[in-house]
């Protein structure tokens, strides 16, 4: 099919995209760069794994409140806020002293971003026409599966190499050339929209919503504590080094771009609770598989693989089960 987009639109919609994969990258460096973090600040390995899970509460939190408050400003406006704000969270984390400055660092972080992901995609689906919607989602999207397989695991090594202060002044100073580059080229034309707290309080409060919120905040929940101890697991259990980690986060963010292709697909034929019945029965088989196998790293980058599709087969069930249209819109969003 052909491509009508403008190259105007396509430079808009590729500077979101790195907008994307750096809050991504941003977000979830902690994860590969726990033990940097440790021996930087003196800290055991379960409290540098709190503030990927500080992040991840303030965002889950910041991201409606973000939109009850600001969702009136222009999007653009709004995405470039969380840029300064999230580049701000990661220059006090540079220059923190001590652990509660960590943990304010990333409560900034996490508020940051959530001006950032959540207004991304509706930002680059309005700045184009209906038809070609589909179309700028994926690029937008492209950037959290870049951050996935190159962005996280090559921070990862950065903190290895050079530690933990000097990958969060990088992320600073590319959140700000990110932000400038999203000034020059986004057109500040899409308005936002009035979002009010009751319709926020109506999905905890209505029973049908509820029950999905819990089954999505608890499947969240798990696949990130393992991935917040990706990196002391791979060292104590498997003896691994950093090139060990880096490596474990990349196949997991390669097999999570691939696994999509297919899961969509899967989406065609299959309804929400079969996925998320295949993908709960999946995941679980897995992380049994991890236990009790022997500790070899060939096997765990197999079992990893597993565990990227798993979790790609969960991360459908939201999308299909909230809109009707659910299974043509994964179709073509797929990259």
């Amino acid at each position: 099919m052909q491509n009508h987009l403008t190259t105007s639109q396509r430079r808009a919609l590729w500077a979101l995209s790195l907008a994307y994969f750096i809050q991504a990258t941003g977000s979830l460096s902690v994860a590969g760069s726990l033990g940097s973090i440790s021996q930087e600040w003196g800290i055991s390995d379960a409290q540098s794994a709190r503030l990927l899970s500080i992040f991840g509460l303030t965002f889950a939190l910041g991201a409606p409140l973000a939109q009850v408050l600001f969702g009136k400003l222009m999007r653009r406006t709004q995405v470039l806020a969380g840029m300064l704000v999230f580049g701000l969270g990661a220059f006090i984390f540079a220059i923190a002293p001590d652990y509660k400055v960590l943990v304010a660092s990333r409560i900034v972080m996490g508020l940051g971003a959530s001006l950032i992901g959540p207004v991304l995609v509706a930002l680059g689906a309005e700045l184009v026409a209906p038809k070609e919607r589909g179309s700028a989602i994926a690029t937008i999207l492209l950037g959290v599966s870049m951050a996935s397989m190159v962005g996280i695991p090559l921070a990862t090594w950065v903190a290895s190499a050079w530690g933990a202060r000097l990958l969060f002044m990088l992320v600073t100073l590319v959140s700000l050339v990110t932000a400038a580059g999203v000034w020059i080229l986004v057109p500040n034309e899409v308005k936002g929209a009035d979002i009010h707290l009751r319709q926020v309080a109506r999905v905890l409060t209505e029973g049908k919503t509820l029950t999905a919120f819990l089954v999505v905040f608890f499947i969240t929940s798990g696949v990130y504590d393992m991935y917040a101890f990706i990196s002391p697991i791979i060292r104590d259990r498997w003896q691994g080094d950093i090139s060990s980690v880096s490596i474990a986060l990349a196949v997991i963010g390669i097999a999570g771009i691939v696994g999509n292709l297919f899961v969509t697909r899967a989406a065609r034929h299959y309804s929400a609770e079969q996925l998320l019945v295949a993908g709960l029965t999946l995941l679980v088989a897995d992380m049994l598989i991890i236990i009790l196998l022997p500790a070899q790293l060939s096997l765990l980058y197999i079992l990893l693989v597993v565990w990227a599709f798993s979790t790609d087969l969960l991360a459908l069930v939201p999308l299909m089960a909230s809109e009707p249209n659910g299974i043509e819109k994964l179709r073509e969003l797929a990259v």
